[in-house]
């Protein structure tokens, strides 16, 4: 199998035109930011909502993480029948599989943030807004992107499964294979999803460590290495 998954990725024809490699790799990226990317934007100001005033926390979070056990084919087999054929159903599944991840990191991260941390920014004279971009958002960002990343692998691993709504990306050679019965490319296609998924997580593993105000990273530290 690996000769044959080697021989496979040797052949230069796989490397080519729009159905080669690097384009379907592209477009399976494009897809899997793209997605998120739309998560993000719905998940993080809800979660951060949810968080700050403790409004609806139980009932919203509950009924995300219920969201979790959708199968994502059935999903999007649904939206095709309403929407059509295309790549806006796709996606859209795969945002309603992104946002409860990303929800739930946003709001477990405020509802972390150290009660004397908000009561001293309240003693403070800091509004309830400066308190939240201040104070609690950026000790909930190691939470917020924890959650941000659990949900692009969760997408990077499922929008292969889109390519059977005519979605394009690295499940269409997953697909073409299993097709024909080319088991090698299936191999090939598996394994070039598991490398885009580990790439994605250490870019934000990255971004993590960038945006982490220094402080928190080493308060953090200091408390663990004292438990």
């Amino acid at each position: 199998m690996i000769v044959n998954m080697i021989a496979w990725l040797a052949d230069p024809a796989h490397w080519r035109g729009p159905e080669g490699v690097p384009a379907q790799m592209l477009l399976h990226l494009y897809y899997c930011v793209l997605s998120v990317g739309v998560a993000v934007v719905i998940a993080v100001p809800l979660g951060l909502y949810i968080g700050h005033t403790g409004r609806g926390g139980v009932f919203v979070v509950g009924v995300s993480n219920a969201m979790r056990a959708l199968p994502t084919l059935g999903l999007v087999t649904a939206l095709v029948m309403f929407l059509g054929l295309g790549v806006v159903p796709a996606l859209a599944g795969l945002v309603i599989l992104a946002v409860p991840a990303v929800l739930s990191g946003t709001h477990a991260g405020v509802r972390s943030v150290p009660t004397e941390a908000v009561d001293a920014a309240r003693g403070m004279g800091m509004t309830p807004w400066q308190r939240l971009w201040q104070v609690e958002l950026p000790n909930a960002l190691p939470l917020l992107i924890g959650g941000v990343r659990s949900a692009m692998l969760q997408v990077v691993a499922t929008a292969a499964v889109a390519a059977y709504v005519g979605l394009g990306g690295l499940g269409r050679i997953l697909l073409g294979g299993l097709a024909v019965g080319e088991y090698d490319q299936m191999a090939v296609a598996a394994l070039l999803i598991a490398l885009l998924a580990v790439f994605l997580d250490g870019v934000l593993a990255a971004l993590s460590r960038w945006v982490v105000p220094r402080g928190l990273v080493l308060a953090n530290t200091a408390t663990h290495d004292g438990s």
